[in-house]
């Protein structure tokens, strides 16, 4: 049985926009951290989900072949959202220190 996806862009969009106009720079790079860290700590997750199920049906435990490969490629999808996302900001950071002031 194929699940649901979980991405929805509202939320998504929803979560990185402030709330507060008046919060500190701290408080928004707070914020921001933390939601960096809770989308690495997804994508863990999802990892170690791949490796629970690939080891569940090397012993035989699945036998849906389909189930598998489809987190496996969720999980290969969510990491590679992540190198493009951190590429991006890092030429972001990049062209900032090319600005001349």
């Amino acid at each position: 049985m194929i699940n649901k996806l979980s991405l929805q862009p509202q939320a998504v969009v929803n979560a990185v926009q402030p709330k507060n106009t008046t919060a500190s720079a701290a408080e928004v790079s707070n914020q921001f951290g933390k939601f960096l860290s809770s989308a690495i700590e997804n994508l863990n997750q999802g990892q170690a989900n791949v490796e629970k199920l690939n080891t569940q049906f090397i012993k035989g435990d699945i036998t849906d072949v389909h189930q598998v490969m489809i987190a496996t490629e969720k999980a290969s999808l969510g990491l590679e959202l992540t190198v493009q996302v951190r590429n991006k900001m890092i030429e972001a950071y990049q062209e900032i220190m090319r600005m001349q002031v």
